[in-house]
């Protein structure tokens, strides 16, 4: 009579346990993007669809008190020196609450204005 030979298969569970390990260090490690906004805003609502973002861009968020340039708070005196060091073609982005007064609005758009950035979109919230 014939020895029959054990069957020789792998053991599959300290690879099932690596695949796991590697699966949960990926997921903890990932950094997931949140939105490039600083400041607590109401936008406005709006029908129509954004259009793509240009790579270059500068991101300005207007509250009631405050403005915030590419995420860091500022002050309306800072912002000539800052805008001065801009290239002229550059994608702005302004992010303007809905409770703004128009004076601070138009305040922005004078100093825009006066460092020729005129290339600028003015950002709502999708409905």
């Amino acid at each position: 009579m014939r020895k029959r030979r054990p069957t020789i298969a792998p053991d599959l569970t300290p690879v099932i346990d690596i695949v796991f390990i590697l699966l949960i260090f990926f997921m903890v490690s990932s950094v997931f993007k949140k939105e490039d906004v600083i400041l607590a805003l109401n936008l406005p609502n709006l029908e129509a669809s954004a259009k793509e973002t240009q790579e270059k861009s500068v991101t300005i968020e207007l509250s009631k008190k405050e403005i915030a340039v590419d995420g860091k708070k500022k002050g309306f005196e800072n912002l000539d020196e800052l805008f001065s060091t801009y290239e002229k073609s550059i994608q702005i982005l302004i992010y303007i609450d809905k409770e703004v007064e128009y004076e601070r609005v138009m305040k922005l758009f004078e100093i825009l204005q006066e460092n020729e950035l005129t290339s600028f979109s003015l950002v709502a919230k999708p409905h």
